[in-house]
C-alpha cells in the first residue's frame, strides 16, 4: 500500500445519497470504486459481494473482519484485505452508516488517509427516495434513518437534497485532493 493511499468513507444514514454519490464520483475519476462489502442474505444484491456464513466465520477466526452489523435481514461486513486490495488500486469509497465503522476502518488500516464525508438529507426527502426504491422496507429504514446518529467533526459534510450528485462529487474530489496534500 502507497504512503499516500486514500480512501473516501461516505457516511449517513438510509437514502442519504451514499449510491448516488458514489457513482457520480465514478464518473468524475475512475479510480473512485465502490468498496463491495460482504453480504450474507437476501434483499439487494448489487454492490455487493455475496457470500455465505461459513466464509465469514473463517474471516472472523483469521482476524480479518473490520466491521460487521446486522440490517435488513442481513449480515454485512468489511475485511480487511479486500480493502488493502482497493487501497492499492484506487480510491475505496467505503458506505457507513453507524460512527463506529468509521474508527474500526482508520484503525484497521492506519498508513492510509480517510477522507470522512457526512451525507445527509431531509427525513422527507430520504422517505421519497426510499419509496421509489420500492424494496418494501421502508418502516425499517425510516426507523433507522431516526437513529443514525449526525457525525460531529467530517472533514465534509453535504446535504444531498441541495447538490446535485455532480457537484456532491466535485466537492469530495476538491477536498481529497487538499486531503492527500495535507498528510504529505
Amino acid at each position: 500500500m502507497a504512503s499516500t493511499s486514500l480512501g473516501v468513507i461516505l457516511y449517513g444514514p438510509p437514502a442519504s445519497g451514499k449510491d448516488t454519490v458514489t457513482g457520480a464520483l465514478r464518473r468524475l475519476n475512475p479510480r473512485y470504486e465502490l468498496f463491495r462489502r460482504l453480504k450474507v442474505g437476501g434483499g439487494r444484491t448489487a454492490g455487493y459481494r455475496l457470500t455465505d456464513q461459513a466464509t465469514i466465520d473463517a474471516l472472523r477466526e483469521q482476524g480479518e473482519i473490520i466491521w460487521e452489523n446486522q440490517r435488513y435481514d442481513a449480515l454485512y461486513a468489511i475485511d480487511r484485505q479486500t480493502l488493502v486490495e482497493y487501497l492499492d488500486r484506487g480510491v475505496p469509497v467505503v458506505h457507513a452508516g453507524q460512527p463506529e465503522v468509521i474508527d474500526a476502518v482508520v484503525a484497521a488500516i492506519p498508513g492510509a488517509h480517510w477522507l470522512v464525508v457526512a451525507l445527509s438529507c431531509p427525513r422527507e426527502v430520504a422517505e421519497q427516495r426510499i419509496i421509489a426504491r420500492a424494496t418494501g422496507d421502508t418502516t425499517e429504514r425510516l426507523w433507522l434513518w431516526d437513529r443514525t446518529p449526525v457525525l460531529m467533526q467530517p472533514v465534509v459534510a453535504i446535504d444531498t437534497s441541495l447538490y446535485c450528485p455532480d457537484a456532491a462529487a466535485e466537492l469530495i474530489n476538491g477536498q481529497a485532493t487538499v486531503h492527500v496534500a495535507k498528510a504529505r
